[in-house]
């Protein structure tokens, strides 16, 4: 099932449990031993990881990535915050048609979803955390061709998480989802957790982009160490420790 943000009315939020229920019942209809789930939104990725929990089969997530930076005239462009921002400037008369045209043709350069820490970019991170990823997958930006090698990997790992029967529910434990973050939990964490990466639109500067070049989820989780359980397994079958292990913190 097909969730555009851009298309579906009234709100893709709607259609969420629908898609969550379809890929349950795909995957429960069919002879399948595991399943991957390719997704990237912030519909597709909740929908895909609570159909294929309530399936039970070892399943693993492959974040579709995030389209390369926007760029006008060697300003850096993020689609959602600066799309707003310049239509009011706009609006109000302070840009051109023509610098309007020139910003609609720069802002999205490559396929991915939006390339600010929005929805999209939340969600991954949170699966990723979570350990239903490879371990750094959602870091990775559409058109980087270390994108299309994730996927193989993870097309491998499927495999292998198949023979293991490491199902979601062995990966999703309580302190899984501490690391990746309950609602309830999130003003308590916020008291001590330091923030520490300055990216639209919560920030002012850097995009998602810049984020993996600087090391990715998994370097952010380097810097975050005292707060997080990195015992818990994700779906490389490795600790968070593990995964972490050799990695550089986030520059």
């Amino acid at each position: 099932m097909s969730l555009s943000e851009s298309k579906v009315k009234p709100t893709t939020m709607l259609y969420r449990n629908f898609l969550a229920m379809e890929t349950a019942e795909l995957i429960r209809s069919h002879p399948v031993d595991g399943a991957m789930l390719m997704g990237g939104r912030d519909k597709t990725t909740p929908g895909l990881l609570l159909g294929a929990t309530s399936a039970g089969v070892p399943a693993i997530f492959v974040p579709a990535g995030r389209m390369l930076r926007g760029n006008w005239h060697g300003k850096v462009l993020g689609s959602g915050s600066d799309t707003f921002k310049y239509w009011h400037e706009r609006r109000a008369g302070n840009r051109s048609a023509k610098d309007w045209a020139e910003m609609e043709v720069g802002i999205a350069r490559s396929y991915g979803v939006c390339m600010p820490m929005g929805t999209a970019s939340t969600m991954t991170a949170l699966a990723d955390t979570l350990g239903m990823t490879l371990a750094g997958a959602s870091s990775i930006p559409a058109a980087d061709s270390n994108h299309g090698r994730m996927c193989a990997a993870a097309g491998s790992r499927a495999v292998e998480m198949a023979w293991e029967d490491l199902t979601p529910a062995k990966i999703q434990t309580e302190a899984a989802f501490r690391n990746a973050i309950g609602l309830d939990d999130v003003d308590a964490a916020s008291r001590k957790v330091p923030v520490i990466a300055n990216i639209l639109p919560s920030g002012d500067k850097y995009l998602m982009q810049d984020l993996y070049y600087a090391g990715g989820l998994l370097g952010m989780m380097t810097r975050l160490r005292p707060f997080l359980d990195l015992t818990q397994v994700n779906a490389s079958g490795q600790t968070w420790n593990e995964s972490l292990e050799g990695r550089r913190s986030l520059q």
